[in-house]
């Protein structure tokens, strides 16, 4: 489908402004973007789709969100194979362990992941982190309608 996903989890709206800023930077490349809430999709409704963004911010000792969002990206792992995932968040303590494991987790399943372990910010996106998004953005734009 030439069209990109955006889908999140986030507790304190952190996670959520990356969203919405990653999804401007699908629109600046000219492609359509959905951002859409976790709790909102059903991770099967991400089959069709060559290319997508999961966000979540780190939660407890550095791992995603565990009632809402890990049972969905469980589900993603099982069809992952040849998808595009870019990966983002937030925290506020730690070192950003929580992103490497998920990078690692999705390539496992056999993604290509970009934007990876620098896609992420500590607390609210600061001007650095805004750009960072909205080029993330930029490049999931640019993935929609290639061969995988």
């Amino acid at each position: 489908m030439n069209q990109v996903v955006v889908t999140y989890w986030s507790g304190s709206g952190n996670t959520q402004e990356m969203a919405e800023l990653i999804g401007q930077g699908v629109r600046d490349a000219g492609q359509s973007v959905s951002v859409i809430p976790v709790d909102e999709m059903k991770a099967a409704d991400l089959k069709e789709y060559q290319a997508f963004a999961l966000g979540c911010p780190s939660m407890g000792a550095e791992e995603l969100e565990e009632t809402i969002m890990e049972p969905f990206v469980e589900e993603v792992e099982r069809f992952a194979g040849g998808k595009k995932i870019a990966l983002f968040g937030s925290y506020g303590w730690g070192d950003g362990e929580w992103m490497r494991n998920w990078v690692t987790r999705m390539e496992n399943a056999g993604a290509s992941v970009f934007g990876g372990e620098n896609a992420i910010c500590v607390e609210a996106p600061d001007d650095q982190a805004k750009e960072m998004c909205l080029n993330l953005g930029r490049q999931l734009a640019g993935l929609v309608g290639k061969a995988a």
